[in-house]
């Protein structure tokens, strides 16, 4: 007689736990529209009429004093290049006359500005430069120009445009450089890149006011850190309005 086979016993059912009630789902953050940038030529013309006082602001009396001007004011203000240069030039009004200064007191009449002794000895040296190769006269050739010491294509472009009206390019500093690429006139960072580019947008006889509306408009509406575009006479032509503080902007430094 076999023996009884024990009843298998029933295995306990899983109860399936409670499912979480699932969390709302925030709304996609809206993604703010690009605006594409308006023709170059109708902002300008827009950014002209909103500073007709746009100009040069280093004051000079001759395309001398310009050049001498204009290499003393790089890495520094045109304000206080103007406070120093008067000084200078009741001094050495001249090529000829400043090619015959001693540098340190050339140095003395314009510690005041940044990298003073470097610029003493650069205008000195240009100074006789002129004299002997251009019988003390600023040449009115890009070539000629930027063999002086001290003396590049944008400083250059600037004596060409301001004094004799013919540039031979636009003239980019940090304020044309950022205004450029927030109106979405350039994508290039390096300023020889954004003069071809301004070059190709922007009628050659508007070189020179280009670069004194860029730079009176970055001074005055959109610096650098805080842009005013609520009161920005072309932000409906800008694709940087509203969000342009990160644009044109070096990135910050990261400190180890």
């Amino acid at each position: 007689m076999s023996a009884a086979k024990k009843p298998t016993p029933k295995k306990a059912k899983k109860t399936a736990a409670p499912k979480k009630a699932a969390s709302p789902r925030k709304p996609a953050a809206k993604k703010r529209a690009k605006k594409p940038a308006a023709p170059v030529p109708d902002t300008l013309a827009r950014l002209k009429k909103a500073h007709p006082d746009a100009h040069c602001e280093l004051d000079h009396e001759d395309a001398f004093q310009l050049l001498v001007a204009t290499v003393l004011s790089a890495q520094s203000t045109d304000v206080g290049v103007n406070k120093a240069t008067p000084g200078l030039f009741e001094k050495w009004p001249n090529a000829a006359a400043l090619s015959q200064a001693d540098v340190a007191d050339v140095e003395r009449s314009i510690a005041t500005i940044g990298m003073f002794r470097q610029k003493s000895k650069r205008i000195v040296e240009l100074s006789k430069l002129l004299v002997e190769r251009h019988g003390g006269e600023v040449p009115d050739k890009l070539d000629d120009l930027v063999k002086l010491p001290g003396v590049g294509r944008k400083t250059a472009n600037v004596v060409l445009g301001v004094w004799w009206g013919r540039p031979e390019g636009v003239v980019v500093d940090t304020h044309v450089q950022r205004i450029a690429q927030r109106l979405g006139w350039t994508k290039n960072d390096e300023p020889e890149k954004i003069e071809v580019d301004l070059m190709k947008q922007v009628p050659r006889e508007d070189w020179d006011a280009t670069s004194h509306v860029l730079i009176f408009h970055g001074r005055r509406i959109c610096n650098a850190q805080r842009p005013g575009c609520t009161s920005c006479p072309v932000n409906d032509a800008c694709p940087s309005a509203f969000h342009a503080e990160n644009v044109g902007r070096k990135p910050p430094r990261v400190r180890d």
